[in-house]
């Protein structure tokens, strides 16, 4: 939840002829400047931390839904275990399915409220090792509009295959129309944050060893109320001409040549804590070094 700051907050604005910066106090129609200094890492613990989940035990699986039952979809996942397939870890492996416009995949969530900051490592590799062979094979963090499925909506980051091997693809789809935009990566793990707080979702990625970038942020016109958890899909040129028909190939297990596993290191629940004055929408209100900040778990 965002934090109110008691009192006037002052930022530095530029005065117009002069070149000289003033004091000046943020309102709604111009948003103040969180500088690092400032910002916060997003508080573990509390009800959303009781939903993290380390993946240690076979037992810790039964927090988790699968959307094909709450929804009655078709169930498209082919293998789904916590400390067995992959020590510690969470693994699933996906039918041929997509998550793209109104056509749906596997999904496994829990239902949190409010302003939440989803923190994953993440896993994906062909059935054989290495990159995925089959196009648009991807695996990561979804966050979902319940019970939208005439008009889904819901954002997402993963890594895999996308149009090419290695990537980190973060796409919204809003009322069944889906924006993605790849981002080449070289490591097979990848680190993940998807966030919504104040009036925005946010992607945050990094490679093993490498720093963390804001992927994407979008205006989040969503309910409190979010499916928050883990999705893989795989295989679409599969879909053959089914590709424009999202009701038909959602009525039925699509026979294909599914190409990917995913290993889930952790999923850890924190909450954002933004000024008033900060809109982590715009850039200028808060740079990305302060939102990756403000959006990652401190020492991360």
């Amino acid at each position: 939840m965002r934090a109110k700051i008691a009192g006037a907050v002052a930022v530095m604005s530029a005065v117009a002829g002069c070149g000289t910066g003033t004091a000046v106090r943020p309102s709604p129609s111009l948003p103040g400047i969180l500088t690092l200094d400032k910002a916060s890492a997003p508080a573990p613990g509390g009800e959303v931390g009781s939903a993290s989940t380390e993946f240690a035990d076979d037992a810790e699986l039964a927090v988790w839904t699968k959307l094909s039952e709450t929804e009655k979809d078709v169930d498209r996942i082919a293998k789904l275990d916590v400390n067995k397939t992959a020590e510690g870890s969470l693994y699933l492996e996906p039918r041929t399915s997509a998550w793209f416009d109104g056509f749906r995949g596997p999904f496994i969530y829990q239902e949190l409220a409010g302003d939440i900051v989803m923190h994953a490592r993440v896993k994906v590799t062909g059935k054989d090792g290495g990159k995925p062979k089959r196009k648009f094979s991807l695996g990561g963090l979804m966050a979902r509009q319940p019970g939208s499925y005439e008009k889904p909506n819901w954002v997402s980051v993963t890594t895999g295959t996308g149009d090419q091997p290695g990537k980190v693809e973060v796409k919204q789809t809003r009322d069944g129309s889906s924006k993605p935009q790849e981002i080449a990566v070289k490591s097979e793990w990848v680190e993940m944050v998807l966030a919504r707080v104040g009036r925005a979702a946010v992607a945050l990625y990094r490679e093993d060893g490498g720093e963390w970038k804001v992927g994407k942020r979008w205006a989040a016109d969503l309910p409190q109320v979010l499916q928050w958890g883990l999705t893989a899909y795989t295989d679409w040129d599969s879909y053959n001409t089914l590709k424009k028909d999202a009701t038909k190939a959602n009525a039925k297990l699509i026979k294909g040549t599914p190409d990917l596993k995913m290993t889930v290191d952790f999923v850890r629940f924190l909450r954002p804590e933004l000024p008033e004055y900060a809109d982590p929408l715009n850039p200028s209100s808060v740079p990305d070094k302060v939102l990756i900040k403000a959006l990652t778990p401190a020492g991360a």
